[in-house]
């Protein structure tokens, strides 16, 4: 912590100390007192943690933090709402320009399901904010089905693979 500060200076920057912390982020031993020391560290947007890789090496894995993933679906959810009126050419062309910059920044290796969440959440969102354009029905059945056919938004993709 001594030396932080003074190469941050070298770039004319500080750290903030209320926001800047030291935490054990040393590998897991297999001895339980041990473990008391790992923790997650939150860092541009990702939560970085210690987990078992598939061969059972430790690793350190990446998702999305949890303020950046309810910032997200909270966005798309008032964005659907705020541009209902619109038509469904340019809700669309919109909601996929938004889900694939989501893809690319979060799109790591790990952070698939986080992904997934993300858009199911946004097909839901559309769907029930266009749902309320009009009192003649809902967007059902065979309608759900030509709707996706028609106006599809981007699967989930891992872009990064580090």
């Amino acid at each position: 912590m001594t030396a932080l500060p003074k190469r941050f200076a070298r770039f004319g920057l500080t750290i903030h100390p209320q926001k800047t912390t030291l935490v054990a982020f040393g590998k897991p031993s297999a001895r339980a007192a041990e473990r008391q020391g790992t923790g997650t560290v939150e860092f541009l947007g990702f939560t970085h943690y210690w987990a078992r890789s598939r061969q059972g090496y430790w690793v350190i894995k990446r998702r999305t933090a949890k303020k950046r993933l309810r910032r997200a679906l909270t966005t798309l959810w008032q964005w659907c709402r705020s541009h209902r009126h619109c038509t469904v050419a340019e809700q669309h062309q919109e909601l996929r320009q938004k889900l694939r910059g989501h893809y690319q920044y979060y799109g790591i290796r790990g952070n698939y399901r986080l992904l997934e969440v993300v858009l199911r959440h946004a097909e839901r969102a559309w769907r029930y904010w266009l749902n309320r354009r009009s009192q003649k029905g809902t967007i059902t059945g065979n309608k759900i089905a030509w709707w996706q056919a028609h106006f599809p938004l981007p699967t989930p993709r891992i872009v990064h693979n580090i």
